[in-house]
């Protein structure tokens, strides 16, 4: 294999030599250099980002004031918040449209996107993706559905508002509610398109891991981020049409009137022709892409902390082979657990124990990796950049969310709060927030090596702070609420009495909300300032035993000038006696009497 890879970089060498002048087509549009690919994710990503908190920020107004006007709603939905109220179909399509946003357009892209793209290359050692053509097309696949989603939220009827989840009947039925419509159809058409998208993406992370390490690079000696973007990759190629399938089957029902997810439905009193069909097939179908695409956000962000905490503890990361064996554990049972989203669907109940205990499972593999953390920073010559407080608090909320979600894998406890806050409050800890803060951490970490630049530490610490505070302000109090029983997706609880003491929290939720909202302004500031005017990056800042930070700091298509390096260690030398250095670059030779690992 290492032969092979050997004369693809040969050839590569080639390719490489003689590049038309840069210009901004070939620099921006038709580019097929992996590190400009991933700025684009990246920054595409933080777009949509920004439009999908801002959103969650409106409906926070709306939950928090029930009765209150607000000039900002109507001046930001017109006819969808006459006189400064919500109008409800408005929230329900913004609850949608920003759990869309979030799951796919942010934490996917932004994670598997950006740092997929710029690592997998730099760190196995090749000059690109395996196919450079397949992934300029994947990244402009996932702009056109972004420049969709977006229009979606334009359309008269207003955009998709059955939840991010897409439930049918009411996403089957244009006439079940205004957002069912054109805004629908919309829906569907980006995530079509963002599934090819992420699968050529996927499919080119595979083969270049495979086929294009360089000389010395076994599987072994990888750094546990590339193991984690491959694996996702896997994940991604495996259940990413299934969920393509499930849409198919909805544009049929909705279009050429088949009844895939239909069955005995009365509308405004008139009985529909539709027989034999289930919502719960596409439930089973949504969910057998749902619960991987959890892992296929958390595995890039967990692998990214890995290689952030093992550098700033200036410590070998504890028990690499379990990490590895994690990883494939949980990307194996990850396929098995979809069921525990339907304990209260109609599912056959034996099922339910089925799935209760390949989820108590999974704990595992997850406990394994938060104790390798936890042991890695123990007695570490511990450096506290932003990046490492990041990939600390996602340690944190990794932990704190993982505990909650042995309470909803449980089908008897999970009747009790199922579809309440305490599910919103579960997953946005453990996914939303530790995929968040581990891409936080990536971009703090790789930023020198994307813009030859620094940012500000200060800047980073004082963002760090207030998201970390004002993120546990907002999702913690959840798990209170949705005891005492508030449910979810409620445009308001005004009509029950028995949640108006609740009404205090809410509003205490929404202040969070809105700082921690705001506080993310300044970590988009230092990313743009910085990426102009910040001090020039040296060659290896943080003092990394990775192969990114042998390249030269002015980017250059092919990353290596001259021949590639070769690996003769793994990428966990920190702190080892005999070396003058408390790093060892992968690229040293063994000394005499070492033992490679």
């Amino acid at each position: 294999m290492a032969a092979e890879a050997h004369a693809h970089d040969h050839a590569h060498d080639h390719e490489h030599h003689d590049h038309p002048a840069p210009n901004f087509w070939n620099t921006y549009v038709f580019t097929t250099d992996h590190k400009m690919i991933s700025k684009q994710f990246l920054v595409t990503g933080m777009f949509m980002g920004i439009v999908g908190v801002f959103m969650s920020m409106l409906f926070r107004l709306q939950l928090a004031w029930p009765e209150k006007k607000f000039a900002i709603l109507e001046y930001f939905l017109g006819k969808w918040a006459p006189d400064g109220v919500m109008d409800p179909n408005m929230y329900l399509a913004l609850v949608t449209i920003h759990g869309t946003i979030m799951v796919f357009f942010v934490l996917t892209a932004g994670l598997s996107g950006t740092f997929s793209n710029l690592l997998i290359p730099l760190q196995i050692g090749a000059r690109d993706m395996a196919s450079g053509f397949l992934n300029m097309l994947s990244y402009w696949f996932f702009f056109a559905s972004s420049v969709i989603m977006i229009a979606s939220l334009f359309v008269e009827t207003g955009p998709a508002s059955g939840g991010w989840t897409i439930y049918p009947p009411l996403s089957a039925l244009p006439q079940a509610m205004p957002g069912s419509g054109a805004g629908m159809t919309l829906w569907l058409f980006s995530m079509t398109l963002f599934i090819v998208s992420s699968l050529l993406g996927s499919l080119n992370y595979i083969v270049t891991v495979i086929n294009l390490r360089t000389k010395g690079m076994s599987m072994t000696r990888l750094p546990l981020t590339i193991w984690a973007f491959f694996v996702t990759a896997i994940l991604g190629v495996l259940s990413f049409p299934v969920l393509l399938s499930a849409a198919l089957l909805l544009m049929m029902d909705r279009m050429l009137g088949t009844s895939f997810y239909l069955s005995d439905i009365m509308v405004a009193g008139e009985l529909l022709g539709n027989q034999g069909g289930s919502p719960v097939l596409y439930e089973h179908l949504f969910w057998f892409l749902g619960h991987p695409e959890v892992y296929i956000i958390l595995l890039p962000a967990l692998g990214i902390t890995s290689e952030v905490i093992a550098t700033n503890s200036r410590k070998p990361i504890f028990g690499y082979r379990a990490m590895i064996g994690s990883i494939l554990a949980i990307a194996f049972l990850s396929f098995i657990v979809w069921g525990h989203h339907m304990f209260v669907t109609g599912m056959n109940p034996f099922l339910g124990s089925v799935f209760t205990f390949t989820t108590l499972l999974i704990a595992i593999p997850s406990a394994v990796k938060a104790f390798n953390y936890i042991t890695t920073l123990w007695k570490g010559n511990i450096q506290f950049t932003p990046a490492m407080l990041f990939s600390i608090g996602l340690v944190s909320t990794f932990v704190a969310g993982g505990l909650t979600g042995i309470i909803l894998g449980d089908s008897a406890l999970d009747i009790n709060v199922h579809d309440t806050y305490f599910v919103v409050a579960h997953f946005h800890i453990v996914m939303g927030l530790s995929a968040i803060f581990g891409m936080f951490a990536g971009v703090y970490h790789w930023f020198p090596k994307m813009y030859g630049r620094m940012m500000n530490k200060s800047m980073g610490y004082l963002h760090f702070w207030l998201t970390f505070v004002s993120a546990y302000g907002v999702f913690f109090p959840m798990h209170f609420t949705g005891l005492a029983g508030l449910p979810r997706r409620y445009y308001s609880n005004a009509e029950f009495p028995i949640f108006d003491e609740l009404q205090d929290i809410n509003v205490i939720i929404t202040m969070f909300a809105i700082g921690g909202g705001i506080a993310q302004l300044i970590f988009i500031f230092n990313f743009f300032y910085s990426m102009w005017r910040g001090p020039k990056a040296p060659q290896n800042p943080w003092k990394s035993n990775t192969l990114e930070w042998t390249t030269p700091v002015e980017h250059i298509h092919g990353n290596w000038p001259g021949a590639l390096p070769e690996v003769h260690r793994w990428a966990y030398d920190y702190s080892k006696p005999g070396h003058d250095e408390d790093f060892v670059v992968q690229t040293t030779p063994l000394k005499d009497g070492e033992q490679a690992h």
